[in-house]
C-alpha cells in the first residue's frame, strides 16, 4: 500500500474524531449493538468514545483478568480501551495505540470526562502505528483491536510486533474484516473500499498462518456471523468510517453535505477515478455489491506460547 493511501486512512479517521459523534446518535448506538456491544456497556464509558467503528466486540472474548495490562490497536476515542479499564481494574492498566492525533486527543479527553464526571485513570494513550509500538518486550497480558489490522499496510510487522509485547502466555483478541473469497475489482482497487476496511482485508486462511508465522499458537479466526452491510443501513454510514455531523463540518474537514471530507489520493487506483466522499462514493459500490458475500466480521484469537521470550 503506498503513503497516499495511509495519508487517506489517517485523515479520514482523524475527521471522524472531531465529529462529535457518539452513542447519543441512533445509527452510531445502533452499529455498536449490531456488532456485539450490550447497552450496559455502552452506558459504562464516555458517550464519545463510541463513533460506530466497529466490526465486533473483542474484549467481549479477550477473557481479560483483574490486575492484567491489555493493549487496543488503533483504539480510536477509547471505546475497548474503556472497557477494558473496567475489566482489570484499579490495579490493572488499559493502553490505547492510534495513528492520528485526533483520535488519541479524543481518547485522552474522555479519559479525563470519564463517567459521572469521574476521571479514568487507568489508562493512557500513545500515538504511533501498530507496527511500531511504542511499549517495551513481554509487558503485556493481551492485546485487542476491533477493525483496524485490516487497514495496515505490513499486517505481518504487526503480527510480529504483537508477539514481540506479549509475555509468554500472553494472548490476542481481535475483532477484525477477514475475507471470505477474492473481491470484485471494482472493490479491491478502490480507496474508499480500503479506507473503509473492505479492500484492506485479507482472507481468513492468511490471516491464520500469518499470525502462525509470527509464532503464535492455538489461532482461532472465526466468522462471527455478523451483518456488514449493517454500516450501509446507517444514514451517510460508509463501512467502518462514520459519518461527519453537519454542524462540524468546516471543523473537521468534511464537505458540505455531510459526508467525511474529499480524498482525492490516487492510492488503490487513479486520482480520477477516486470517490468524492466516503458517503456517495461507497455507499455506491455496496448498492452493487453484498459484502456479506465477499467478506465477514471475523474473532480471532491466539496464545504466545509459554516458551517464548
Amino acid at each position: 500500500m503506498s503513503s497516499d493511501c495511509i495519508d487517506a486512512v489517517r485523515t479520514t479517521y482523524g475527521a471522524v474524531a472531531t465529529s462529535g459523534l457518539s452513542s447519543g446518535d441512533e445509527g452510531v448506538h445502533a452499529i455498536a449493538t449490531a456488532f456485539g456491544y450490550t447497552a450496559e456497556e455502552l452506558r459504562s464509558i464516555p458517550g464519545q468514545a463510541n463513533m460506530g467503528l466497529s466490526c465486533g466486540n473483542p474484549t467481549a472474548f479477550a477473557h481479560l483478568r483483574e490486575g492484567e495490562v491489555v493493549v487496543d490497536l488503533g483504539c480510536g476515542g477509547g471505546l475497548d480501551v474503556f472497557l477494558a479499564a473496567n475489566k482489570v481494574g484499579p490495579s490493572g492498566k488499559a493502553i490505547g495505540i492510534d495513528m492520528t492525533d485526533e483520535m488519541i486527543a479524543l481518547a485522552r479527553q474522555n479519559a479525563n470526562r470519564g463517567v459521572g464526571g469521574e476521571p479514568i485513570r487507568n489508562v493512557e494513550f500513545h500515538r504511533a502505528t501498530i507496527d511500531a509500538i511504542p511499549l517495551p518486550d513481554a509487558s503485556v497480558d493481551c492485546v485487542v483491536s476491533n477493525c483496524v489490522i485490516n487497514l495496515a499496510p505490513d499486517k505481518s510487522a504487526v503480527f510480529r510486533e504483537i508477539a514481540r509485547i506479549l509475555r509468554p502466555g500472553g494472548r490476542l483478541a481481535i475483532s477484525d474484516i477477514a475475507l471470505k473469497r477474492t473481491l470484485p475489482e471494482e472493490l479491491a482497487e478502490n480507496v474508499m473500499a480500503y479506507v473503509g476496511c473492505i479492500a484492506g482485508a485479507i482472507p481468513m486462511d492468511e490471516y491464520r498462518t500469518g499470525l502462525e508465522a509470527a509464532g503464535f499458537a492455538a489461532v482461532e479466526v472465526v466468522d462471527s456471523g455478523a451483518d456488514l452491510n449493517s454500516y450501509a443501513k446507517m444514514e451517510n454510514q460508509a463501512a467502518c468510517c462514520a459519518p461527519v455531523k453537519e454542524s462540524r463540518a468546516k471543523d473537521s474537514g468534511a464537505n458540505e453535505s455531510g459526508g467525511l471530507q474529499v480524498v482525492t489520493s490516487g492510492c488503490c487506483g487513479e486520482p480520477e477515478q477516486a470517490p468524492q466522499s466516503l458517503h456517495d462514493g461507497l455507499l455506491d459500490l455496496l448498492k452493487r455489491y453484498d459484502v456479506n458475500d465477499y467478506a465477514a466480521s471475523v474473532k480471532i484469537f491466539a496464545v504466545k506460547p509459554v516458551g517464548d521470550q
